[in-house]
């Protein structure tokens, strides 16, 4: 699975620490940005990632800013592209389940690196149900 990953300068610790998570465990990951902790404008990182998952260059996304808010209101501007904002391993599973959830969205300033950590995991790991949840995700983009 190859798996795009990028941050604004509020998400940038927590993107290197599940950068770090996701090599160490044998995943094809690859980082678009930031690269440090100045400011800068989360749009840049999500349009980039959002594109990506678009065009199905990378199968899933991770987007992490200050609250993971932005990240998803701006990827979720994309056909194609359901992303997700959660801060508990239930809804990562479920958006899995039911929705077929392609980037994940998270906040820095709102989950600890643990617990995110174990959202990614949960998240990577669900499989999409399908059958009735097709229907529905069909329905999304017109």
């Amino acid at each position: 699975m190859k798996i795009a990953i990028a941050s604004d300068h509020g998400g940038f610790e927590l993107k290197n620490k599940i950068y770090k998570y996701l090599s160490d465990n044998n995943y094809t990951v690859e980082d678009f940005g930031t690269y440090n902790d100045e400011s800068c404008d989360y749009p840049i990182y999500a349009k980039k990632v959002a594109k990506l998952v678009q065009e199905g260059n990378f199968e899933r996304g991770i987007l992490i800013c200050g609250t993971g808010l932005g990240m998803q209101i701006t990827a979720n501007r994309f056909k194609k592209v359901r992303a997700v904002c959660v801060s508990d391993c239930y809804s990562a599973k479920m958006s899995r389940l039911h929705n077929n959830s392609n980037i994940l969205t998270l906040g820095q300033r709102v989950i600890g690196f643990g617990l995110a950590l174990d959202i990614v995991q949960t998240w990577l790991d669900t499989k999409f149900e399908g059958e009735r949840h097709q229907k529905r995700i069909d329905m999304i983009d017109v």
